[in-house]
């Protein structure tokens, strides 16, 4: 479930580089157990040359990215000296000349990359590098928040299926708004209360009451979900998650998503 949740996030973080960018091509993957990353995630590409590619740390322009964590970029891959050349024929099948290779760091470690590419030998403009940046900040973000949850919240109940209860909570949170039959909402507010009822921890924080949408925002927050993720799933505008993120984080006495988290199931208000 947590790889599910995280291949949304790239390809969310993906389609939004491609987007803001201009990009005709990008793509990425994320490193799995063993330090193998494989490119998982495309968008605009006309052939499968890609898809599946196992990058080794040090080949290649995304070897090259993996091993220095840093920005690398070609204006003609073919032809580039600054890069190793094991990719070659998949990079020239999709027909790929100028490529940038960002990576995506979580405490000083190297947890992916995101590529992004055009069909002709032009320099990577400063629009584009940013653009590009930002998207692993935001996959970053993402990764960072779901790692700490795991380390941080002991379940409340032992069992190996809790990550599952708490994903399909979050799903019930984003679907509940969406019913237009007022039965049938208030019915799925019910489980999520008795799923609520059920976390909540020996000593809850006094006196925090969430409004429904501030829930709903932290229960998309908790998956590991970014404000603009967030806001794709319960069909509000990302300044607007932003607002009842805020407003959440201050009734809860927290200063950062993840002290929001916390604080919210300890005060039973997420499972």
């Amino acid at each position: 479930m947590p790889e599910m949740v995280e291949a949304v996030e790239l390809r969310t973080a993906l389609l939004r580089l491609r987007r803001v960018s201009g990009l005709p091509v990008v793509f990425g993957g994320l490193l799995q157990e063993g330090r193998t990353m494989r490119i998982a995630q495309l968008s605009g590409a006309v052939t499968p040359a890609l898809r599946g590619l196992a990058i080794s740390a040090g080949s290649g322009l995304g070897g090259k990215c993996l091993a220095l964590s840093r920005p690398c970029a070609v204006t003609d891959y073919p032809t580039s000296r600054h890069i190793t050349h094991e990719y070659d024929v998949p990079v020239s099948a999709e027909g790929l000349r100028s490529v940038i290779a960002v990576p995506v760091v979580v405490r000083r470690k190297v947890r992916g990359v995101l590529y992004g590419a055009l069909r002709e030998s032009l320099p990577i403009g400063e629009r584009v590098f940013d653009a590009a940046m930002a998207a692993a900040r935001d996959v970053e973000q993402a990764l960072a928040v779901r790692d700490e949850v795991r380390q941080l919240i002991a379940p409340p109940a032992p069992g190996p299926s809790w990550e599952e209860v708490r994903q399909a909570y979050g799903e019930l949170r984003e679907l509940a708004p969406k019913v237009l039959d007022p039965e049938l909402r208030a019915r799925l507010l019910a489980v999520c209360g008795r799923l609520e009822t059920a976390a909540s921890a020996p000593s809850p924080v006094p006196g925090v009451t969430l409004t429904p949408r501030e829930t709903d925002v932290l229960a998309a927050v908790a998956s590991g979900a970014t404000n603009a993720t967030a806001a794709e799933r319960l069909g509000l505008r990302p300044e607007t998650v932003k607002g009842y993120l805020r407003s959440a984080m201050r009734k809860l006495g927290a200063h950062t998503r993840l002290e929001a988290v916390v604080a919210a199931r300890r005060a039973g208000s997420l499972p």
